[in-house]
């Protein structure tokens, strides 16, 4: 499926090892759900994580994924500008996949894939997982805004009134969705409030 520009609804999903790789997990089922096709690469400290974290592994991640590429594959598709994309969202992102996206030093699949899609000038959000944040971290996180990449850090949201963790953690990514233009039909929105008579 193709959007009314060409462009395919497919989406690169970086999952790296900050803590919170259910958000990752969570994007990959939205999407699916959503009938977006998504190109897959996990860092090996996200898989490191996942075990800490979560009862998956890899490759039920790489099952709910279109396509799935190793994180050393330089040569994949996602590598290159020509494979059309809506854009790339790394969630969670590190420190260290964050610094080598504003760097450009590209030294993993996932680092060289947001890479392509800032020169692309295509859609990048990170879902930063990181706290408390010094100063070099703040001024990557301008720099990176400054390059066109979106900082969408992973931060609950209360006025939805959640009752569980997936509530949580469904509203959140929902929300990075929404940055794609991908409805996902979990969000539940802010409303005006009936304005009371005095």
């Amino acid at each position: 499926m193709a959007t009314n520009n060409g462009t395919p609804e497919r989406i690169i999903v970086g999952i790296t090892g900050a803590s919170g790789v259910i958000y990752g997990i969570r994007a990959l089922e939205l999407l699916a759900e959503a009938g977006i096709e998504t190109h897959l690469v996990i860092s090996k400290a996200a898989e490191l994580t996942m075990t800490y974290e979560t009862d998956f592994r890899a490759a039920d991640l790489r099952e709910r994924a279109s396509k799935w590429y190793a994180p050393a594959d330089i040569g994949a598709a996602i590598s290159s500008g020509s494979f059309r994309t809506k854009g790339m969202l790394i969630v969670p992102c590190s420190v260290r996949s964050m610094s080598e996206i504003a760097t450009g030093i590209t030294s993993s699949l996932i680092s060289r894939a947001a890479d392509v899609v800032l020169k692309e000038r295509r859609r990048l959000v990170l879902g930063v997982r990181e706290t408390p944040l010094h100063g070099g971290h703040l001024r990557t996180l301008v720099q990176l805004s400054d390059m066109g990449a979106i900082i969408a850090p992973i931060v609950p949201a209360f006025y939805s009134k959640p009752q569980t963790i997936a509530d949580i953690v469904d509203h959140t990514v929902a929300r990075m969705l929404d940055l794609f233009d991908i409805e996902t039909g979990v969000v539940k929105r802010w409303k005006d409030q009936p304005q009371q008579e005095s």
